[in-house]
């Protein structure tokens, strides 16, 4: 099976490490759902991910530095949730990426405006009150901004 659509399915609960076992997945659709928790970091394993949509459920904890694994992601939708910490730096070597929507979360920090991420306007990283704007290159070190961000 490469194609699993499960929007609007009515699941409850956390997302299992083992989902990124299905390593000949290309479409993994969760949208507007009830799911909870963080994003299994497994999901990195997914070579073959052309869009990921988890938007619209109530995950939390960080954005998972393994995504930036996923080199044949377009569409990478995780709007909508509660995520926290701060956007990684390795999802820019994201190269086909076209999508972007990190929307209405809880995440801090600024954005980087670099690699793959030149492409998106601030639309992408809207309604999180804890970003800070887009990371201006040169001036201040990534890692020394906003130290209160967890």
């Amino acid at each position: 099976m490469h194609y699993r659509d499960l929007g609007h399915a009515k699941l409850s609960g956390h997302l299992v490490p083992e989902l990124g076992n299905l390593r000949h997945l290309q479409f993994l659709e969760l949208y507007r759902n009830e799911l909870v928790g963080p994003i299994p970091k497994e999901l990195g394993n997914l070579k073959n991910l052309i869009s990921l949509g988890l938007y619209h459920n109530n995950l939390t904890a960080s954005i998972p530095r393994t995504l930036s694994n996923l080199s044949n992601i377009k569409f990478l939708r995780l709007n909508n949730n509660k995520l926290t910490g701060r956007i990684p730096r390795e999802l820019t070597k994201l190269k086909n990426l076209k999508i972007l929507d990190l929307s209405n979360n809880d995440l801090c920090g600024t954005f980087p405006t670099y690699g793959s991420f030149s492409k998106f306007s601030q639309q992408s990283f809207r309604n999180n009150p804890r970003v800070t704007g887009p990371e201006l290159m040169g001036f201040v070190r990534y890692d020394d901004i906003g130290g209160r961000c967890k």
